[in-house]
């Protein structure tokens, strides 16, 4: 059984159409990459992943583990194990990172946390991500640099442990080492068990992953699907080339 299907979906955002029909099929382990010019509704698809109210979904159907969940909250879906990284994540005075990353482990398993074992988990997953453990202390992204903002989303995935990550522009802003820094983190946390889902702009991402597929995403659908090769392709040609051949 596949982790996650798409089914047809299209989706309004104020009235206007954004996805087309779009279908998708992710398994558990893979790691596949959305790629796409401007305004061809890739941030739309991570909103209709986790049930962003702005974005109605018209029709189709979003398919988690076997289960229709097109009716379910945002919160409902990070607890049926989605997890969505932010562009800009928010700054949060007064709430440090241990505190938010151990209510947010909480409401999504349901468990308690104990302090002094969540602490521990914490800091064995920071090592990993070569980040000091010293930001547990720190107020949320408050006077974070792009990169450690960044590198606190991938910890959030690191602590929640998704079925599904999905990385919505997570390269946006950062430079060439931030992003081998950040990547090579996502790669870290690739499991037999949690899918990913990358949407970017840049190809430099993939000199730090090993996608199953790569996806083109354009006019709201997926219209073509392959490898590296199609990144390559991409790199020297643009999306126009792809466009005049498929009549888009």
């Amino acid at each position: 059984m596949s982790l996650l299907e798409l089914k047809n979906v299209k989706s309004e955002v104020e009235g206007k159409e954004i996805l087309k029909g779009l279908n998708l099929t992710i398994n558990k382990g893979e790691v596949h990459v959305i790629m796409g010019p401007n305004g061809a509704g890739k941030s739309t698809l991570a909103s209709i992943l986790v049930g962003h109210p702005k974005h109605e979904l018209v029709s189709g159907d979003v398919i988690l583990d076997g289960e229709n969940i097109n009716d379910a909250t945002v919160d409902e879906r990070a607890k049926k194990g989605i997890f969505l990284s932010f562009q800009y994540p928010e700054e949060i005075p007064g709430l440090t990172v241990e505190d938010f990353l151990r209510t947010a482990k909480e409401a999504v398993t349901g468990e308690k946390q104990y302090l002094m074992q969540f602490h521990n988990e914490l800091v064995e997953k920071m090592e990993k991500l070569h980040i000091n453990p010293e930001y547990a202390d720190r107020h949320l992204n408050v006077g974070f640099s792009g990169g450690e903002k960044k590198k606190n989303e991938i910890l959030q995935m690191a602590i929640l442990e998704p079925k599904l990550a999905i990385l919505d522009e997570t390269d946006s802003g950062l430079d060439i080492d931030a992003t081998k820094i950040v990547f090579e983190g996502v790669q870290k946390l690739k499991t037999k068990d949690t899918a990913l889902l990358i949407i970017t702009h840049y190809d430099k991402v993939l000199d730090y992953l090993n996608p199953d597929f790569v996806h083109i995403l354009m006019n709201g659908k997926i219209v073509k699907t392959g490898g590296k090769e199609l990144v390559e392709r991409i790199e020297k040609e643009g999306y126009a080339k792809i466009k005049e051949e498929l009549g888009l």
